[in-house]
């Protein structure tokens, strides 16, 4: 018998067990099993019961609410313009490249910690290779570079990685600039 032979009847018996459960027992399922089992191939009518199977609400996962994002990337000078020249809060810059290995490490440090400030900070994220005449505009001559703005003007600036602590300064010292 041919191995994928094997494996399809496999996944077959599978897929009747799982139909075969009733909705009540389906609900305490946890949803990693129920996620594995979704990407089990359709198969023929034949194997499948005739009354459907409905899913509990409460697994569900679709939602229409925004998410409220405080760290966005730039995409153009527009971009830069709109969302932090003409912010209404404090906006933390970080110029990066993707080459560089202590952007890699202050990025997710940074926006950790712009996230701990639920709101009153946002940061853009600005590709130096892709955004050169903003690297340029802003006297951009290593990366990393972290800029500080507040009403579209740079008030505080540093180059190079910082610890959690020197980050919560600076980011404390924006805030109450």
């Amino acid at each position: 018998m041919p191995f994928s032979f094997i494996i399809q009847m496999a996944q077959r018996l599978a897929l009747r067990r799982f139909l075969s459960i009733s909705p009540q027992k389906l609900s305490v399922l946890p949803l990693s099993i129920l996620s594995k089992v979704s990407a089990v191939p359709c198969y023929p009518r034949s194997l499948l019961p005739l009354t459907p199977i409905t899913v509990p609400a409460s697994i569900r996962t679709f939602s229409t609410t925004p998410v409220y994002r405080a760290t966005f990337n730039i995409q153009d000078g527009s971009d830069f313009q709109d969302r932090v020249v003409n912010s209404q809060k404090p906006v933390v810059v970080d110029f990066h490249a993707q080459w560089c290995g202590p952007c890699k490490i202050l990025g997710p440090r940074l926006e950790k910690m712009v996230a701990k400030q639920h709101g009153k900070i946002l940061m853009a994220k600005v590709d130096i290779d892709d955004h050169t005449d903003l690297a340029i505009e802003y006297e951009v001559s290593a990366v990393p570079t972290v800029l500080a703005m507040k009403n579209g003007d740079v008030v505080d600036k540093f180059v190079g990685i910082k610890d959690e602590d020197q980050l919560e300064a600076f980011l404390k010292k924006l805030i109450g600039a």
